[in-house]
C-alpha cells in the first residue's frame, strides 16, 4: 500500500507537471520520485499520466484520483486536530500577486498567527490558469478577479472585496489637476494583458469613459505596469491595491475617471466540495463579517 509520502509525491508532481520539480519541492531525488509514482500506478493498476520524450499530461485516469487522494493526505495531517482546537495541515492557494499586495495579504498574515500548525503553499500565476488548476485539484482554491465568463458547475466564486480601476500617470510629466488631453498625446498607454480577466476590466474602463489611448506595452503583471509609469515610460489604468501607499508616491499621480466607476472584484474560487473547505470558510468569514482578528 502506499504511504502518504507517496501521495503527495503524486500530488506535487500534479501541481508542477514535472517529476523533478516535484522531487526538488518535497526532498527527494527525480529518480525517487519518479519510481514513487510508477510504483503508485503499479498498486492502482492504472497509468495517470500520459507520457512523450518530454512531457509529462495528466490523463482522465490521473485526474479523478487527484481529488480523493488530497482527502486522505488531509485527513492524515489533521489527525488529531479535533483535539487540538487549531487548524493544522497544509493548503495550497493560488493568489494574484497584486492581491498580496491588497487586502488578501493581511489577512493571510492573521490566518498564519492564529493558526501556526496550518502550513499554507502558495502558488502565483493568473486567474484563468487558476481555474483550471483548481478544477483538477492541483490547488485547493485561489485568490482571483471575478471572471467574466460563465464558471463551470461545480466551482464556486465569493466576492471578498473590491477595488476601483484608477488612472495612473509619471507625477514628473504631468501635474495632478492637470487634464488628461494635456499628456495623453506625449505617452504611450501600459495596458494590462488584454486576455486576462484584469484585461477585460481594463477594456471596460476605457470604454466606458470614452479614452482615446495610443497604445504601448502590454504586461501581466500590475506591479511591473506601477514601477514603468513611475520612470515615466507611460501612462496605465490599474486596480487601486489596497495596501500601497498612493497619496504618498512622489512619482505617481493618481486620477479619478469622470465617467463610469469600475471595479476589480477579489474573490475565493473553490469546488463546491473539497477537503480544505474549513480552511476557505475562515478566508470568506474574514471578510464577509468584517472581523479585526481571525480567532481559534
Amino acid at each position: 500500500m502506499s504511504s502518504i509520502k507517496t501521495l503527495k509525491n503524486f500530488l506535487s508532481i500534479t501541481r508542477h507537471k514535472s517529476v523533478a520539480a516535484a522531487a526538488r519541492e518535497i526532498g527527494l531525488t527525480a529518480a525517487a520520485a519518479g519510481q514513487q509514482l510508477q510504483q503508485l500506478e503499479k498498486e492502482i493498476g492504472l497509468e495517470l499520466f500520459d507520457r512523450t520524450k518530454r512531457s509529462l499530461t495528466l490523463n482522465a485516469h490521473g485526474r479523478s484520483l487527484i481529488e480523493p487522494i488530497q482527502e486522505i493526505v488531509a485527513r492524515y495531517e489533521t489527525l488529531g486536530s479535533d483535539l487540538k482546537s487549531d487548524l493544522s495541515g497544509t493548503i495550497v492557494l493560488g493568489a494574484l500577486v497584486s492581491t498580496l499586495m491588497g487586502a488578501f495579504g493581511k489577512t493571510l498574515n492573521e490566518l498564519k498567527q492564529s493558526f501556526p500548525s496550518l502550513e499554507v503553499k502558495l502558488i502565483a500565476g493568473l486567474s484563468s490558469n487558476f481555474l483550471d488548476q483548481v478544477l483538477d485539484g492541483s490547488l485547493d482554491a485561489a485568490i482571483v478577479t471575478e471572471s467574466p465568463y460563465a464558471l463551470p458547475q461545480n466551482v464556486q466564486w465569493t466576492e471578498l472585496y473590491k477595488e476601483p480601476m484608477i488612472l495612473i500617470t509619471p507625477a514628473s510629466l504631468s501635474k495632478r489637476n492637470a487634464s488628461l488631453a494635456q499628456f495623453e498625446p506625449k505617452l504611450p498607454f501600459i495596458r494590462f494583458e488584454r486576455n486576462t480577466w484584469t484585461g477585460h476590466l481594463v477594456d471596460q474602463t476605457i470604454k466606458a469613459n470614452k479614452l482615446s489611448i495610443q497604445e504601448g506595452m502590454e504586461l501581466n503583471s500590475v506591479e511591473a505596469i506601477i514601477e514603468l509609469v513611475r520612470q515615466g515610460l507611460g501612462y496605465s489604468i490599474v486596480p487601486k491595491l489596497a495596501n500601497i501607499a498612493w497619496e504618498n508616491d512622489r512619482q505617481l499621480s493618481i486620477r479619478d475617471l469622470s465617467g463610469k466607476a469600475i471595479y476589480r472584484k477579489v474573490g475565493l474560487l473553490e469546488r463546491k466540495k473539497h477537503s480544505r473547505q474549513n480552511v476557505t470558510q475562515l478566508i470568506k468569514q474574514q471578510f464577509l463579517l468584517g472581523t479585526k482578528k481571525i480567532k481559534p
